[in-house]
């Protein structure tokens, strides 16, 4: 069973994530928002969770589930990069639609990401000196919170509230 998100139930899959994977999200408004692994099933030392994948969300919306590529760029973030785990996938909300390798314009030059104990690290676990932008969360992100992060950029209700 799915809990209740902005975002629709496309197809679920419990097919093995790949860096480079290219997958949708349907809005409210039958729009579609996209998204890419960049990291696939990290190790516990690269990673908040064993078995995270780091994604990218892209801020474009499109009337079809065939994203423009020259769009997927990191100056287009919706949100800061997310670790997730694949309940996204398995419950629906997110439908891979492709695999396309990653190049180095598709990444941002440096990843941050806030760790609870306020210090600031790089997807390797390196210290930063303090945040870059767009900074993230140094934890394991629900599809329910990838959701409600989604509507607040969006500007629509989170339905956490």
């Amino acid at each position: 069973m799915t809990a209740a998100t902005n975002l629709r139930v496309l197809r679920p899959s419990r097919k093995t994530l790949q860096v480079g994977d290219i997958f949708t999200m349907q809005l409210p408004d039958e729009k579609y928002l996209f998204g890419r692994v960049i990291l696939a099933d990290l190790p516990i030392e690269r990673a908040p969770m064993p078995k995270s994948n780091l994604l990218y969300i892209y801020k474009d919306r499109f009337d079809t589930k065939t994203p423009n590529l020259e769009r997927l760029t990191p100056d287009h973030l919706l949100i800061p990069p997310v670790f997730t785990n694949r309940l996204g996938w398995s419950r629906g909300v997110f439908e891979t639609v492709d695999n396309v390798p990653l190049r180095p314009s598709d990444l941002l030059p440096q990843h941050c990401f806030r760790h609870p104990s306020g210090s600031y690290y790089d997807e390797n676990m390196n210290l930063l000196p303090g945040p870059v932008e767009p900074c993230g969360e140094w934890g394991l992100a629900s599809y329910l919170y990838v959701d409600d992060q989604i509507s607040e950029a969006l500007g629509l209700t989170p339905v956490s509230e």
